[in-house]
């Protein structure tokens, strides 16, 4: 059995409780946060502290705050020699203070309070440079059910890049098209099985043979309608017209 502690009740640190108290063989200790943690007992059934110095010695402490608050939460833990590790796709681990064993498991998935996530579908990235302590945290993703990958800090930020592209980007993209079919009345749902199933094509195609639409066959008729279309969105312009030029230098 392997005890945890949370610190950070944002959207990963809030999956990660739910997650780690629900699991066989890991036992969640404390949940820490500086300020209160809402309807926390909504949740799960856990010690909440608001103190670092009433923290419990456990076998592992996970740091999962925003990205600027990682290393000065590090440095402010009251103890050494234990396993602290952050959640962070873009921290480099020696950003944790060395007065620890450091380390990093990093869910790459997206969360959001209110959408419940399966950790089966969230895969872990894990890094140590400790061979005992990267044991440890494999266990921990096996005991989430969660897919484990062993890879260093260079290759974990060019990973979280990745991440921004297929998700964050793409989901402005989602949002840009609702904001243009409110603008016609039309609604938003008749775009999701399009949605659904550009995210299926890619699970067993590649993405360079999935393009398809009209810059890829290089429709100008189509292209210059669209542009006109989007006159009153000058923003959303450029960004077709930016969208258009890549897929195109790709497909040349």
């Amino acid at each position: 059995m392997i005890s945890v502690v949370v610190l950070g009740a944002g959207h990963v640190g809030t999956h990660l409780c739910r997650a780690i108290h629900h699991a066989e063989n890991l036992r969640l200790i404390q949940w820490y946060n500086r300020s209160k943690i809402n309807n926390p007992t909504e949740h799960i059934t856990v010690e909440i502290c608001h103190n670092l110095n009433a923290l419990t010695n456990t076998d592992e402490y996970v740091i999962a705050v925003s990205d600027s608050a990682v290393e000065e939460l590090s440095n402010q833990i009251p103890f050494k020699d234990r396993l602290v590790v952050h959640t962070s796709g873009s921290v480099p681990m020696r950003l944790l203070n060395s007065k620890n064993r450091r380390g990093v498991f990093y869910p790459l998935q997206t969360f959001s309070k209110i959408a419940a996530i399966d950790f089966k579908n969230v895969p872990i990235c894990v890094e140590s440079t400790d061979k005992k302590d990267r044991n440890t945290l494999k266990q921990v993703a096996k005991a989430l059910n969660s897919p484990t990958y062993t890879i260093n800090s260079e290759q974990r930020q060019a990973l979280h890049l990745t991440a921004v592209f297929v998700n964050n980007f793409t989901n402005q993209l989602y949002r840009i098209a609702h904001e243009l079919t409110d603008e016609k009345g039309l609604d938003f749902d008749i775009l999701k099985p399009l949605i659904l199933e550009t995210a299926k094509k890619v699970q067993h195609l590649s993405p360079y043979m999935a393009q398809t639409g009209p810059a890829k066959r290089r429709d100008t008729k189509t292209i210059k309608t669209h542009l006109k279309l989007l006159e009153s969105h000058p923003n959303y312009k450029d960004l077709y017209e930016q969208l258009t030029k890549s897929i195109q230098k790709t497909h040349g």
